[in-house]
């Protein structure tokens, strides 16, 4: 669970616009089948007004060129003026495109590809732009943004963390402002007057996190009622109550890495709390593990690794009353006393250190799996943080108190405008249509690719696959290749720099204890004979440049030492090679103890000895790519379960008078 405690205080906004909640039976569902239809085909197929956009672009190209600076002001000015009255017609975003792209060749040196211009065109018309890593996501969406500021409407650019957020805005910001359109950035830290002069501004750069965090804070401040007539019929009342909002509705939102923040986020509510005192927390954990090592596996209780849950059985049960019986207290309630130790559980065994979570400092540190990254200010929910915290001896802080919450999902969806770009939507294009109703299109790249998928290789044992990829990698880079290998978790990483070493390799490794250094590291990973281990790379946001003796050798060489639970991020890390028509290969070197078998197929691990060091097996391919949509299809499940209850908790809150 996502935690930020604290509300604030300022003069009150007067618009807060935003899409009313959708509530969808049946019909409106076998609506939106029926209605996708069209959508999707043209986004699959193409739509047949881009060629038009982007030959109307090229076409006036040569009569910017010839402006000085005050005759494309006074064009933008009469820009502005034709989109606020003619909307997104072809002709005036194609005009508007024409214009931002000389502008940006003007003052960031970059003009953008005619696929950027596709790009910009499927944003603008509320589609997830499927774009290849390196083919210019962040200057794509200056075309998308702009022309939305110009047209009045206020725009934010939401990305997957504050850095990727300073950065582009930044980067971008000399593009809008020679546009006269103002920017705003939203990061970690900022007092509640800097923000609301942040959005304020007619495009403002911030993270999900953060801006999902700062419309609850104004959903508090506003008491549920965020229209502006509702508010202003308070006032009249003399009611101050709307006072401490930042934020001036959810208009239009462009989300960079959508299949991150939309999907692989969704699973996580936000939630704004109140904590508890520490001394009572830490007892009550205390007294929780003890509890629960006194059971048995199998007998008293079962792990439900699938689904990432713990199930107690009638004789866990009945064991549980005896020994709460014995504690008295809270613990002769059986609600409190079997949920308390199903959490127990849970933290026990299903939550682990370099995988979940890395304590530094005397703090639980939660590790985003998607992205690698620690999750700072986040805590898990229900008790579960603190069962941690005193399962690693650390000092156990209060529990959190929801306040108020929300999910993504719900939280995205009250955009009156959304679009995103991401480097992989195609497998998640289904639920993203039906979550948000976002249709994905492909944009094809700039050049034609050059990366080569390499066989696959399948060792027997974990021990074996590390030794493989340390030999691997110690050829490769003796050839002169720069080296990528992609880990699932902190422990893996750490398993193989140790192998690397003990070889005598030079390398470099990112994962969540390096993320400080990520930029420094990922700068030098396409140098020549270089070898990175890093955890994750999904959501990064960072390209690494090769070097030109690099790209003589067929490139930058990336390893994936594990499939992930998501074939999206196996695609992501690929796809840190053969940029922008660059050589580069591919290569998956795995194992038959891989972690992901382990958690839908345990009984692999039965037959592993019958087979050879290294298998070619079809069969072993097969199970590998059954495992990964099983995993896929149970996270998109618990995904759709968690938006249910995440409605149903909103009208009971509503119902009695709260908060989401």
């Amino acid at each position: 669970m996502s935690d930020v405690s604290g509300s604030w205080t300022l003069p009150p906004l007067v618009y807060h616009p935003e899409r009313p909640e959708r509530r969808e039976g049946w019909v409106d569902r076998l609506e939106a089948t029926v209605t996708a239809w069209p959508v999707v085909v043209r986004a699959r197929l193409g739509d047949p007004r881009v060629a038009r956009l982007v030959a109307s672009v090229n076409a006036l190209e040569d009569q910017h060129l010839n402006m000085d600076e005050h005759a494309l002001q006074t064009s933008t000015e009469a820009l502005r003026v034709r989109l606020r009255r003619d909307g997104f017609s072809l002709d005036a975003v194609a005009e508007a495109f024409a214009l931002v792209r000389e502008v940006s060749r003007r003052t960031l040196g970059l003009r953008h590809y005619d696929v950027q211009l596709a790009g910009g065109y499927a944003m603008l018309n509320g589609m997830v732009a499927e774009m290849d890593t390196g083919e210019g996501k962040t200057l794509t969406a200056t075309l998308t943004a702009a022309t939305a500021a110009l047209a009045g409407t206020p725009v934010h650019v939401v990305t997957v963390n504050d850095y990727l957020a300073k950065r582009d805005a930044e980067n971008m910001g000399p593009l809008y402002k020679a546009l006269g359109l103002t920017v705003g950035t939203i990061v970690h830290g900022l007092q509640p007057p800097q923000r609301q002069a942040a959005y304020g501004c007619d495009i403002t750069y911030t993270s999900n996190k953060e801006i999902a965090f700062d419309y609850l804070r104004d959903r508090i401040a506003l008491g549920n009622q965020p229209s502006s007539l509702a508010r202003k019929l308070k006032r009249v009342q003399g009611s101050r109550q709307g006072e401490g909002t930042v934020m001036r509705g959810l208009k239009f939102a462009i989300v960079d890495e959508a299949d991150s923040v939309l999907v692989d986020e969704a699973r996580t509510p936000l939630i704004i709390s109140r904590e508890t005192p520490p001394d009572r927390e830490q007892q009550w954990a205390e007294t929780s593990l003890d509890l629960v090592k006194q059971l048995e596996i199998d007998r008293d209780y079962k792990i439900l690794r699938t689904e990432r849950r713990v199930e107690l059985t009638r004789a866990g049960r009945d064991r549980l009353a005896g020994l709460g019986d014995e504690l008295g207290g809270i613990w002769r309630s059986s609600v409190r006393r079997e949920e308390s130790a199903r959490q127990a559980l849970t933290a026990l065994h299903l939550f682990q250190k370099g995988d979940h979570y890395l304590v530094q400092d005397d703090k639980v540190q939660i590790v985003d799996e998607y992205s690698g990254r620690i999750m700072a200010d986040r805590s898990w929910s229900e008790g579960l943080h603190q069962l941690v915290e005193a399962k690693e001896g650390c000092t156990v802080t209060g529990q959190k108190v929801p306040m108020a919450r929300i999910t993504y999902q719900r939280f995205f969806r009250r955009y009156q405008r959304l679009a995103g770009m991401t480097g992989t939507a195609r497998e998640v294009s289904r639920e993203l249509w039906a979550v948000y109703r976002l249709p994905a299109t492909r944009i094809a790249t700039n050049r034609p690719t050059q990366r080569r998928h390499m066989r696959t290789r399948i060792l027997k044992s974990a021990e074996l696959k590390w030794q493989a990829i340390a030999e691997r990698a110690a050829e490769l880079s003796a050839g002169g290749h720069a080296v990528l290998i992609g880990t699932r978790s902190v422990v893996a990483s750490e398993t193989l720099s140790e192998l690397l070493t003990d070889a005598g390799l030079e390398h470099e490794v990112l994962n969540a204890a390096q993320d400080k250094h990520e930029a420094e590291i990922i700068a030098k990973a396409g140098e020549l004979g270089r070898i990175t281990v890093a955890t994750n790379m999904a959501g990064r946001g960072v390209d690494i440049p090769v070097d030109e003796r690099v790209l003589e050798k067929d490139g930058l060489h990336v390893i994936l030492s594990e499939r992930h639970d998501a074939s999206r991020i196996d695609r992501q890390l690929a796809g840190r090679c053969g940029r922008h028509g660059e050589p580069g290969a591919v290569q998956a070197m795995l194992s038959l103890e891989d972690p992901l078998l382990e958690l839908i197929y345990p009984f692999i691990i039965r037959w592993t000895s019958a087979l050879p060091r290294y298998c070619r097996n079809p069969v072993a391919l097969f199970v590998f790519w059954r495992a990964q949509r099983r995993a896929e299809r149970a996270h998109s499940s618990a995904r759709r379960a968690l938006l249910k209850q995440d409605q149903k908790l909103g009208d009971l809150l509503a119902f009695s008078g709260g908060l989401e």
